[in-house]
């Protein structure tokens, strides 16, 4: 259902405000560029910081600026169950293709808790559903085992897993059956994944090298290894510079050198400091971004 290279978009802001235009321009690069799926409202869209006015918009202005080319995938996840249930039901009102669901933070549930949190929301609400571990920023990691029970509720399709463990995701890809899809949460782990069984990612890298992280993927769900070792070693250098500082304060500051948007933040987040920003600046040169 939703194999290949997404994009986790970032959120353009201008004046204090989204800059719907910017989002607008770079839904278009991407789909010209080849991304198979727009993710709007995730880790990389800076979906903390957005009100609930600017974060439902968002999702609205990706599925009318997509208008049915690529499946849009909105993050709709919270640390409250009711909350993800209402920023769920509403992207299912503007017509995205599925639901992106990271999980709670801050409030460290167990694993039933985990478990019952994705169980109401899938009951409450008919759409295809992708869960999110990403334990470094949760501070609570899914175990494969409950990833494997939410996997037989049939509108939750697949999990995208940043654990950054190999051993994990391998896990996972055992204990579930072959409709459920697994996607890395990680670029530099995207093709390792692939190679026992996952079916794409969605990606932080493909906001500024859509074409290549399409390619790559590509080949990869082709059996084309020797195709997609090169482009993913041809990305590495890239995808570890984005990384040099908390995402998305890289990928933004990238975008804006590249005048794809302004590389305005929202606070806490703030300006990529000199050093690093330098090295970025470098990694976008030798890729021939710049």
């Amino acid at each position: 259902m939703f194999t290949g290279s997404y994009v986790a978009i970032v959120t353009p802001f201008k004046g204090g405000r989204v800059d719907e235009r910017a989002l607008g321009d770079l839904i278009e690069w991407q789909i010209e560029r080849g991304t198979n799926g727009i993710v709007p409202c995730g880790s990389t869209g800076e979906s903390a910081t957005l009100t609930h006015e600017e974060h439902d918009r968002v999702i609205a202005l990706t599925v009318e600026a997509v208008r049915r080319r690529v499946p849009v995938i909105a993050g709709t996840g919270s640390n409250a169950t009711h909350e993800a249930i209402r920023l769920t039901r509403h992207a299912k009102s503007v017509g995205v293709d599925g639901a992106l669901l990271v999980c709670p933070y801050y409030n460290k549930p167990t694993q039933e808790g985990l478990y019952l949190h994705f169980e109401a929301i899938a009951r409450e609400v008919e759409l295809p559903l992708i869960l999110y571990n990403i334990p470094g920023r949760c501070g609570v990691n899914m175990a494969p085992q409950t990833i494997a029970r939410l996997s037989r509720i049939t509108n939750i399709v697949g999990v995208k897993e940043a654990s950054g463990s190999l051993g994990q995701m391998s896990e996972i890809i055992a204990a579930c059956d072959e409709r459920f899809l697994v996607l890395s949460g990680d670029d530099g782990l995207t093709i390792p994944l692939m190679a026992i069984g996952g079916k794409g990612v969605i990606s932080v890298t493909a906001n500024v090298a859509p074409g290549e992280t399409a390619e790559m993927v590509s080949a990869a769900l082709k059996g084309d290894w020797d195709r997609a070792r090169r482009l993913h070693y041809r990305l590495q250098p890239l995808t570890n510079a984005l990384f040099l500082e908390t995402n998305p304060i890289p990928v933004k500051t990238a975008l804006g050198m590249m005048g794809r948007c302004a590389d305005a933040l929202r606070l806490p987040l703030c300006a990529m400091s000199e050093g690093p920003k330098t090295q970025l600046r470098q990694a976008l040169t030798q890729f021939g971004l710049l």
